[in-house]
């Protein structure tokens, strides 16, 4: 899956999440933390991304990302 794909995919549960986002125009440059997700709603994102991936990976191995662009290349990595 290219890395275009899972951050798709970051952008839909961001926006199942956190709704009031749903007319934001994302770029990989967005922070979920500026965007306005606490740290449970970025946690719940990234583990329904994980999920559909079918992906474990533990948490921890994700917080260096500092955008969104930044967390879909760590979890494309771990595919």
């Amino acid at each position: 899956m290219p890395v275009q794909e899972v951050f798709d995919l970051v952008v839909k549960h961001t926006c199942e999440v956190m709704p009031e986002l749903d007319g934001h125009t994302f770029v990989a440059t967005d922070s979920l933390r500026e965007l306005g997700a606490n740290s449970m709603d970025r946690a719940e994102i990234i583990m329904m991304t994980l999920e559909e991936l079918s992906l474990t990976v533990p948490l921890v191995e994700l917080a260096g990302a500092n955008n969104i662009g930044e967390l879909a290349k760590l979890i494309h990595d771990k595919s």
